[in-house]
């Protein structure tokens, strides 16, 4: 049975720590949360630092790309928290 995944529209929060950025989303009416790695949106979307303002432009450029695979790891793990790195995309589509 598929899961009921959703996206808000929101601003994903730069965590320097990652660095990546934190993204929310819900599962089947239940708060999610998924982050990208700095790795992720260098390697394949153009980010072109580590700065919050370079992987925030390329998250937005590509947002529905990154969408599609976290939906995919939510699907197949169950998970409420995911992580998406740079392999993750690589095998995607």
């Amino acid at each position: 049975m598929n899961k009921q995944i959703a996206f808000p529209d929101a601003t994903p929060d730069y965590c320097a720590a990652g660095p990546c950025l934190d993204c929310a989303a819900t599962v089947d009416g239940h708060p999610a949360t998924y982050s990208v790695t700095a790795e992720a949106l260098e390697d394949h979307f153009g980010a072109r630092s580590l700065r919050a303002d370079d992987l925030l432009c390329a998250f937005q450029h590509h947002r529905q790309e990154i969408q599609d695979v976290a939906r995919a790891l939510f699907e197949m793990t169950g998970a409420h928290r995911i992580v998406l790195h740079s392999g993750h995309f690589r095998f995607a589509g």
